[in-house]
């Protein structure tokens, strides 16, 4: 297990589905678009450049690793305590759990029944 894709509440980037599915996605798009010639056609399309440049660093280099490593939602509750409280993981903290695990566990409900 790769410590830079653990977040802060505890999950595991590496088995998110934007991790297992979505980037392996980009990439075969990406090489597709590739072979028929997208890459000197795509200024012709509205924001073409913008979105080629997005898929081609999805394809080759991710776009996420965890919300320690400077990815995810700047404005997650639970990061942004993380990183004032200085804890590592909220495992760590004295205040675990704590009234920021209300969105966390409503965004992922199988959660529910396997912490606390």
């Amino acid at each position: 297990m790769d410590k830079k894709y653990t977040c802060y509440c505890g999950l595991y980037c590496e088995n998110c589905d934007v991790k297992l599915k979505v980037e392996p996605a980009s990439k075969v798009l990406y090489e597709e678009m590739q072979k028929l010639g997208f890459e000197e056609i795509i200024q012709f399309f509205p924001d073409g450049e913008k979105f080629w440049s997005f898929l081609k660093g999805m394809s080759t280099g991710g776009i996420c690793i965890s919300c320690r490593e400077g990815s995810g939602n700047p404005a997650c509750k639970i990061r942004l305590c993380a990183q004032e409280k200085n804890v590592e993981m909220c495992a760590f903290c004295d205040s675990n759990p704590c009234e920021h695990f209300t969105e966390l566990l409503e965004g992922y409900s199988f959660l529910k029944d396997h912490t606390f």
